[in-house]
């Protein structure tokens, strides 16, 4: 070896033992300031630095002490503490690090896709007296960034923060979450801690960890391939090659002389179009690609000059909104409500043209039904429904695709696990609340190993064996259908309904809370709430509370009737509206399904038909939006879908 090379070689050692011997004392970023622990459970405190070092915690007038192992890692274990606080502990070692503001009480993992996501500000509008009331500054959320891993399971989270449900943090809430934590709080005042951690447009196997999979083969080899990077790239180096470019911009709308949003543009050869509705309905056949909407209307005097609020409801897919030339909003997707602040000066008194412009590149294109549309400022509303104009500026040339497609990571099993959730448990929590499956609903059946799969492996890794498991079942959308037939989303649901056999798990069922048309339904505040019931009665003890509506529990053929009988029956059963019994249908042998009358004795519900002389199965609420299923217990929580065909 060369002089030169020595010298440099010997610099460098001398540069990483540097390095290790000045290694800080670090903290996983949920072990932050303003945190909300555990109540009532030891807990385990943890971090890094440097291989040997002692760290020392000091807390509540103790301390206590703890060496780091080669792998540059410490534990200390703490007693159990009641709710309380604020508090402040004091890490000590080559260097000090202090947290403050402390609290103690319980802890909730809310997890699941986008229903889960749903912040407040997204809500804004039904909740707006409680996002302009909220006050709880012992109600705090660890809100976890999006993060993913294929290869294992991550050290540490993407660095976030605690924020209070106050006026500072309010509209980053969880909609689900809070409303859960504010119920809990109210009637237990101690501190509630949520950890939001949960992805839109995810699947249950993202979610779970690789041993949790391993008897499911296919997903077990994707495991395999996915740990091997270079196999991966590979995927995603022919993916990128067989892409298909994107075409260069067609529209006329932007490409003429003057644009068709600009305020001198002259119309022509525009056609009428009623908003809502899509553009296939009216006389567009299969158009992927821009069509531009049009409308003059005339602004009073009173509603010119100052700021105005848009709603043009849901969009398939993008939007551009102009007022008279100018941008006042746009939407890259189609599932946000369209919700748009218009700044002072853009509305004029009298003549004022508002133009969309909407990109669709699969489906239908257009505005969805039963949505708001419309334009207010100074607290008069101009209604925006009715007669448009529409023209289309480019048709979309179908693109057809050869080879892979690319690796999406937050979509493979495993990888949201080993990012979002492993780096957390040994944080102490209460229990986890976990609303999602849309995304499963391609393969349902398979959710039935899959739900348990999850809750059993996060006991195991959280080390708690009877850790509460409190889950949304899937809430009703999707179009309407009149007649019997099948449904993934109701076989998803029995999926969440066959989970209740799990030991200390609880079903919120929320099938009267969606909405046809939108799969991110507004009403966030019942769901948290029946999620809050189930807490309240398991985790809190209050053991009289009816915390579900009716529970498929037996039937039994009599004659030409079939008689259910119900668990969660409360006070009673009852039809919420007044009206009979709907949504029961029966079948024979066959199992051909027809609509049965059904009508409650006692506790019971009797359903018969004249069509089936000899009756085998019953379902209830069996569709993806069954039509008003009416079905409740006195203390208004609604049955659950089931079937016996099974």
């Amino acid at each position: 070896m060369s002089l030169i090379k020595h010298i440099l070689l010997s610099l460098y050692l001398v540069f990483c033992f540097a390095l290790v011997g000045n290694a800080q004392i670090r903290l996983p970023h949920i072990i932050c300031d303003s945190m909300i622990l555990q109540r009532n459970l030891p807990l385990t405190i943890w971090g890094w630095a440097s291989p040997g070092e002692q760290v020392v915690l000091r807390f509540n007038g103790k301390k206590w002490s703890a060496k780091t192992g080669p792998d540059e890692k410490w534990l200390i274990k703490l007693p159990a503490v009641k709710a309380g606080g604020p508090y402040t502990m004091e890490f000590s070692g080559k260097n000090k690090v202090v947290l403050k503001d402390i609290l103690f009480g319980d802890v909730w993992l809310c997890a699941g896709q986008s229903n889960m996501v749903h912040q407040l500000r997204i809500h804004n509008i039904t909740y707006a007296k409680d996002i302009a009331a909220a006050n709880y500054p012992q109600i705090r959320q660890f809100w976890v960034p999006t993060a993913t891993n294929l290869n294992g399971p991550s050290k540490d989270l993407p660095k976030s923060n605690w924020k209070p449900a106050t006026q500072e943090g309010i509209n980053d809430f969880s909609a689900v979450a809070y409303f859960f934590a504010r119920k809990i709080y109210e009637e237990q005042r101690i501190p509630i801690g949520i950890i939001n951690s949960s992805v839109g447009g995810t699947t249950i196997e993202a979610w779970t960890g690789e041993d949790g999979l391993k008897e499911m083969e296919e997903l077990r080899k994707i495991i395999e391939r996915n740990k091997d990077t270079a196999a991966v790239n590979k995927i995603n180096r022919l993916a990128d090659a067989n892409q298909v470019p994107p075409a260069a911009s067609a529209d006329k709308g932007l490409l003429e002389p003057v644009k068709w949003f600009e305020p001198q543009y002259q119309p022509k050869g525009w056609r009428k179009f009623d908003i809502p509705g899509f553009w296939e309905d009216q006389g567009m056949r299969d158009l992927d690609g821009v069509v531009w909407f049009r409308r003059e209307i005339e602004v009073p005097e009173a509603m010119a000059g100052v700021p105005a609020f848009i709603q043009m409801g849901r969009i398939v897919d993008a939007d551009r909104f102009y007022i008279n030339g100018t941008v006042v909003g746009s939407t890259g997707y189609q599932y946000p409500q369209r919700r748009y602040t218009v700044p002072a000066g853009v509305l004029k008194p009298g003549k004022n043209i508002l133009v969309v412009r909407v990109e669709n590149s699969n489906g239908k294109g257009g505005f969805v039904p039963d949505k708001p549309y419309s334009l207010e400022a100074n607290q008069q509303p101009i209604d925006l429904k009715g007669e448009w104009q529409y023209k289309v500026g480019e048709a979309y040339r179908p693109v057809f695709r050869k080879g892979p497609f690319r690796i999406q990571e937050q979509a493979q099993p495993t990888a949201l696990y080993n990012a979002m959730i492993a780096p957390i448990v040994q944080y102490g929590i209460k229990g986890i609340l976990w609303y999602q499956g849309e995304s499963n609903v391609g393969n349902p059946l398979a959710y039935k190993k899959l739900l348990p799969a999850l809750i059993q492996y996060w006991r195991q890794k959280f080390e708690m064996p009877d850790l509460p498991f409190y889950y949304v079942q899937l809430p009703n959308y999707g179009d309407m259908r009149y007649q019997p037939g099948e449904s993934a989303w109701a076989l998803l649901r029995e999926a969440a309904l066959e989970t209740l056999k799990i030991p200390h798990t609880g079903m919120a069922v929320t099938i009267d809370l969606g909405e046809w048309n939108d799969i991110h339904p507004d009403n966030k505040k019942d769901v948290g709430e029946r999620l809050a019931l189930i807490a309240k009665r398991w985790s809190y003890g209050e053991k009289n509370l009816v915390y579900s509506g009716p529970i498929y529990k037996s039937s039994a053929v009599d004659g030409n009737q079939i008689i259910v009988n119900f668990d969660h029956i409360g006070s009673g059963l009852k039809t919420i509206d007044g009206e009979a019994l709907s949504q029961f249908e029966i079948a024979g042998a066959d199992r051909k399904f027809v609509w049965a009358d059904a009508e409650i004795k006692g506790d019971q519900v009797i359903v018969h038909s004249p069509q089936i002389e000899k009756p085998m199965y019953v379902r209830y609420a069996w569709a993806d939006n069954p039509v008003n299923p009416n079905l409740y217990n006195p203390e208004n929580l609604p049955a659950s879908p089931f079937r016996t065909d099974r």
